[in-house]
């Protein structure tokens, strides 16, 4: 029971604490979509370009280490098996993107007789992966 002469004390809420959750919950989904990038690639040292751009439609990723050992969306595979193997995923209709993910110890040689099988698929598109220096 309240006595008559007690002054009526309003309510508060106090928002310090709700506030250090909502940082502590942004810090979360800030660090966690860091992690979210897609990589198909085996670790290789890159070329580096100053012109390089981001290619967003990537199908396909060849990866070449530093040894000539070719790695198509990280399994392994043989020269001779790239051609039918990209005629494949080139049959569904959407045009595809061949990223050459080669280290910059390979020689030029196994680039270019990679490069000649792809451009014998129609439709199929090539890109050089780089680094911005």
């Amino acid at each position: 029971m309240r006595l008559p002469d007690e002054p009526d004390i309003p309510g508060q809420i106090n928002i310090v604490p709700m506030i250090d959750i909502i940082f502590a919950i942004l810090t979360f989904f800030i660090i966690a979509t860091l992690f979210l990038n897609r990589s198909e690639g085996l670790p290789v040292n890159l070329p580096q370009a100053q012109t390089a751009k981001q290619q967003m439609a990537t199908k396909l990723t060849l990866t070449i280490d530093p040894s000539g050992q070719l790695s198509l969306n990280r399994r392994p595979i043989a020269l001779a098996d790239l051609q039918p193997q990209v005629r494949q995923e080139a049959q569904s209709g959407d045009p595809v993107t061949v990223i050459i993910n080669a280290d910059e110890a390979v020689n030029h040689g196994l680039i270019v007789a990679i490069m000649d099988q792809v451009r014998q698929v129609p439709g199929a598109k090539l890109a050089i992966a780089t680094q911005k220096p």
